[in-house]
């Protein structure tokens, strides 16, 4: 009678270490899932902000060749006044 006793102590005690073991397990995959979200929310944070960045050097670029087109224009404008303004000092 003994020994069945203990037999059903062991086999309840290791009932209870696998579920302590699975809690743990359910805990540590919790741990990871969150971690996972936390690095793909960064990830796609990362990926917005080079996305923003790359908008902006374009429009950068874009407002650069527009005010080149306006330098040269306005070179060329300097350069007829200057043809006009020799050309009344000669009369």
């Amino acid at each position: 009678a003994g020994r069945g006793g203990a037999s059903k102590m062991a086999a309840g005690g290791a009932v209870d270490a696998q579920a302590r073991f699975g809690h743990s397990v359910k805990g540590l995959l919790t741990e990871k899932v969150t971690s996972c979200g936390t690095d793909v929310i960064a990830l796609t944070k990362q990926v917005l902000k080079g996305s923003r960045s790359a908008e902006l050097l374009g429009q950068a670029a874009r407002n650069m060749v527009m005010q080149e087109d306006a330098i040269l224009h306005s070179e060329d404008s300097l350069r007829k006044m200057a043809i006009i303004t020799t050309h009344l000092q000669y009369q």
